[in-house]
Parts: structure tokens; sequence; C-alpha cells
């Protein structure tokens, strides 16, 4: 991580920092990740969402359509490539709320089929429950292999609700209720934005899923996602090659190691592939049309990845 610069004032600093690929802003080698293997392959299926969130990761709203909407078509062609040239076990799906896109469950029938674990993003609210013959219909054919990846910002529907918006919480948990009593593989995806211990946190979200019969373990990380929150609003570290030691974090937990995401910029008739989730749109980024043009090393160069990443531990996968 940068050391300070005694004669520079910090506000300044700050603006300045990610900015050299190579460089960190006090002239040290930027830290890269470099591409194992694509072990989670995710598409983010359009920006468009039923809900405005306070804090959404990519600014994803009712109106907000930067990423269009991608075809079974333009899916199928990825999924080829990924089958033929590399060791994948996992597809996401993200957006957006992916239930709205019209061939969403084309989709993940197509990942499905070809013998991929796939894990779809959902505010379980209604896009998903308009869905529901054909997601029990896809639950009978792969059982367990699809899972669903519930949102819920806080156990307390007033916490939640601040982040989501009025009558998000019980549309959310009648969702969330119904895949449980479906039988659908399920977990939930928290944030930290109350500010309480890990523990704390836990220990709530336990009480509503007991009282619920939801059948989620709210003290297995893998099955309650706590996400770091991520206000660009705060200075960062830059990550330097010297903080994987520093930090005994290793350049391989990185999502970027084993992760990839396929997504349509709104205008462009050809796909990106960009490094992880959470970076769409920055220009920096985009590491071309197929997936042999995303096998370069990704500096991180940018603030998410010292926040959320690096220093915050958080990965979107299900691994």
């Amino acid at each position: 991580m940068n050391s300070a610069i005694p004669d520079k004032d910090p506000a300044i600093l700050a603006k300045a920092k990610f900015r050299d690929p190579l460089r960190t802003v006090d002239n040290q080698a930027r830290a890269s990740v470099r591409l194992e293997n694509i072990e989670t392959l995710w598409f983010n299926t359009g920006t468009l969402c039923n809900l405005t969130c306070t804090n959404c990761y990519i600014d994803s709203s009712p109106t907000n359509d930067r990423l269009s909407y991608l075809s079974i078509g333009e899916v199928d062609s990825v999924l080829d490539e990924l089958q033929a040239d590399w060791q994948a076990q996992e597809i996401g799906f993200t957006g957006g709320e992916p239930f709205m896109n019209p061939h969403i469950l084309a989709m993940l029938e197509s990942a499905l089929k070809r013998g991929y674990r796939v894990l779809v993003l959902t505010n379980a609210m209604r896009p998903m429950m308009k869905l529901a013959d054909g997601l029990l219909a896809l639950r009978e054919a792969y059982g367990d292999r699809l899972c669903l990846r519930v949102s819920m910002d806080h156990y307390a529907s007033d916490l939640h609700e601040l982040e989501r918006g009025g009558n998000s919480w019980a549309p959310m948990l009648n969702g969330l209720r119904w895949l449980a009593d479906n039988h659908f593989d399920i977990n939930v995806a928290g944030r930290t934005l109350s500010g309480e211990d890990e523990s704390v946190l836990r220990q709530g979200y336990g009480r509503l899923f007991a009282g619920n019969n939801i059948p989620v373990d709210a003290q297995n990380p893998g099955e309650l996602v706590l996400f770091p929150e991520m206000d660009e609003a705060l200075d960062v570290p830059e990550i330097t090659t010297a903080c994987w030691d520093i930090l005994n974090v290793s350049p391989d937990a990185m999502m970027c190691a084993s992760s990839r995401m396929v997504v349509k910029h709104k205008g462009d008739e050809a796909l990106t592939v960009m490094p992880c989730t959470l970076l769409p749109y920055d220009e920096r980024f985009r590491m071309g049309p197929t997936l042999a043009a995303g096998k370069d090393a990704v500096p991180l160069n940018h603030p998410h990845c010292a926040r959320f990443c690096v220093l915050g531990g958080g990965s979107c996968s299900a691994g």
C-alpha cells in the first residue's frame, strides 16, 4: 500500500491515485492479478432493475440501460467458447435484476444443460415470481445445480428499505420464503451498511432465518455472504506488489484471478469481457469481445480493487 508523501496535500493525492496502470501515485509498482483459469463466468444480463437502491454497486435502476439485455444467442456463443477452451465450474447471472431479461430462463437452462453450476443474483421480488413456473421446471430438472442468491441488505426491515426503498421488504421476504418452500438451493447476500460487528449481523440474520423457516446457515460465509461497503467518497490505499506480503493476501484469492464478466454496452454491436462484476463501465478495463481476449493480467487500478477485493475480502462467486 502506498506510503504517505509528506509534501503532498492528501486531497490532491487522493485524486491522483489509480491513474497509471503500472505505478502508484508514489511511484511504487502497482499490483496486478494474473488469470489462472476462468472458474466462474459472469453474465450481466442488463442493468435495468425494478429498484433504485441508494448504494447500488453499478447504479442499476428502472431507467439505467447502460448495459443492454443479453440475448440467448449471445450467451450461447460465449458458452460455446468457454466449453471449448476453459475448465469453468460455475456460471453467474447478475444485473440489474436478471429476471427482467426476457431470455433469462433460456439462458439458465443453456448453462445448466452443459453441466455447469448456475448462480443467479436476484432481489426475489415480482420479476422473479412472474417466472415461478419456469423456475420450478428448472429446479425439477437440474436440482441443486441452480442456486439463487437473494439480496437482503439487513435483517431489519427498516434498514433494508433504507437501502432498497419503501415496500421492498415484504415482497423480497415472500420470494425468499417461496424459494425455501420449494426446496431451491438458496443463499443470501447481506451488506455491512449498519456498521455492526460481523458476529452481531450473523446473529440477527440467523434469528430472521429461523423465524421464517429459511434453510440458510447465517454462520456459514458461503450461505450468508456479507459484502463490504464501497463508499466512493472515502479515500482508499492503492495496492502495490509489496502489499501481498504485508497483508498476507494472495493474488490468487482475488476475483479476477478466476472470474470474468461478459456485458453488452449500450450502442455496441459486440459483447465485451470485463475482469469482474464491479467494473462494468470503466473503459480502462475493457478486455475485448471474446474470452480469449480476457487472458491478460489485471492491474489493480481502481478503488474497488482495493476496497472490495484486497482489503474487504469480497468475492461474488459461490465458492
